[in-house]
């Protein structure tokens, strides 16, 4: 029997099982629109012999109902009804595939620059982004604006898929000026050679996506899955400081368990056991995890990516919001927020803005006191007191929040280092945010 793993789907929040291999890598896809993310997604699928007959089925009747003599392999991708009659991604399409080497869960973000902040949801938790450019147009002012923003989020791999290269007639020239153009650019945004890796692909057609194509005779490289089955990815954070928001407290009140009080969430940084000392933020109360819970009874431990019920050892004061973390390495605890946000909304952010600030589950109002900097993404380089952030840039903010929290840099944990700034007038999302990430390595890469 294949062992397998239950992981968490990014999308729905559902759990999915996958099979185990030697490890999970957590990809995403960028760039322009109609650079092909879709069609090389849904080659990667088709040639991995990840989809389902029906779902094949389904393509080839659409394609043919559209006159096209081969199918459409995006469309296994985009499954909204306006992604289909438009052409385009809209929305982040997230896909589970394996092969033998390795488990794959990958994002496919929209290209649209309206979109951006799909792109950051979808890049937020990826090991490597695969970063594609039409080989007649080569990098664009979107591509550098992706790069950026992947940086920012620290995506620590980049592959740079440099695709319809059939459309150039499988021209090395034209490959290798766009090669030395992005490795220039994601060199002066702190990225080192070993961590870019640049491959000329036809996503339609299927050279280098999966096999290695006659037609490239000049590239020594290894195709797109042979490069995503291989490139080394750092392991989940688990010797991270624990950290885990509680989501829900949970008080069963039945005559089988007439005393049950358990605090319900995902772990979010490191790994807690039975006997672990914690304190509970923002209040600052210390005791004991007695007892690690989850749906399949106790467990000895549990590690980032686990949903679990932790029973305590004192009775303390715990409410859906709160954190709790390793006693000996908390986070800390402030009312006072410098972030590097990313503004996601039509309406441009304007110092004294009133909104409110949702990290980790606790959700709290709070007020923007200064707009420090703004981030040239073509240029590199740093704007200082910018009177607005509008749609799509990124700046260094300054936030009071009307409640204290407890912070991490975005470095050291994700979950915990990030917040979302959220519209008190209608609940939309306004910006999201890292704590800790300034905009001058960025800016300095330029100089």
């Amino acid at each position: 029997m294949t062992e397998t793993t239950t992981r968490t789907a990014p999308d729905s929040g559902t759990e999915v099982t996958l099979p185990v291999h030697s490890d999970l890598l957590r990809l995403a896809t960028a760039g322009s629109v109609d650079d092909g993310k879709s069609t090389l997604v849904g080659r990667l699928l088709h040639d991995t012999k990840s989809v389902l007959a029906d779902q094949l089925d389904a393509v080839h009747r659409a394609s043919a109902d559209r006159g096209l003599a081969t199918p459409d392999l995006s469309l296994l991708v985009d499954g909204l009804r306006a992604e289909r009659e438009q052409g385009i991604t809209i929305d982040v399409a997230y896909r589970y595939f394996a092969t033998p080497k390795r488990t794959f869960v990958l994002a496919d973000t929209p290209g649209h620059v309206q979109y951006t902040r799909n792109t950051v949801t979808g890049a937020s938790t990826a090991q490597l982004a695969v970063l594609l450019v039409d080989a007649r147009k080569g990098v664009i002012e979107q591509t550098r604006r992706h790069a950026a923003v992947l940086a920012l989020l620290g995506v620590p791999q980049l592959v740079l898929a440099v695709n319809k290269i059939d459309m150039v007639g499988f021209d090395e020239a034209v490959f290798t000026r766009i090669a030395a153009e992005f490795t220039e650019h994601a060199r002066a945004l702190g990225y080192r050679d070993d961590t870019v890796v640049t491959i000329p692909v036809s996503a339609l057609l299927g050279d280098n996506v999966v096999e290695r194509s006659a037609n490239t005779p000049w590239y020594s490289g290894p195709s797109l899955l042979e490069h995503l089955e291989s490139v080394p990815v750092a392991p989940d954070p688990h010797d991270a400081p624990f950290r885990m928001p509680v989501q829900y407290v949970i008080r069963p009140r039945t005559a089988e368990y007439p005393d049950y009080r358990g605090y319900a969430g995902q772990v979010a940084a490191g790994v807690v056991a039975e006997g672990d000392e914690v304190v509970v933020l923002p209040a600052g109360l210390r005791t004991r995890v007695s007892k690690v819970d989850s749906p399949d009874g106790a467990r000895p431990r549990a590690a980032a990516g686990h949903s679990v019920t932790l029973l305590l050892a004192d009775d303390v004061d715990i409410s859906r919001g709160d954190l709790i973390a390793a006693a000996d390495a908390p986070p800390r605890v402030t009312d006072e927020l410098d972030a590097t946000v990313c503004w996601l909304a039509e309406k441009p952010l304007n110092p004294g803005a009133k909104v409110l600030v949702k990290h980790g589950t606790r959700t709290v109002q709070a007020i923007v006191t200064e707009l420090s900097a703004r981030f040239d993404e073509q240029q590199l380089s740093s704007v200082d007191g910018p009177d607005s952030l509008q749609l799509n840039e990124i700046g260094r903010v300054r936030l009071r929040t009307a409640e204290p929290l407890p912070i991490d840099d975005y470095a050291a944990s994700r979950r915990t280092g990030s917040f979302l700034v959220i519209d008190p007038a209608d609940g939309t999302t306004l910006a999201a945010g890292l704590i800790g990430v300034p905009l001058a390595p960025l800016a300095a890469a330029s100089e």
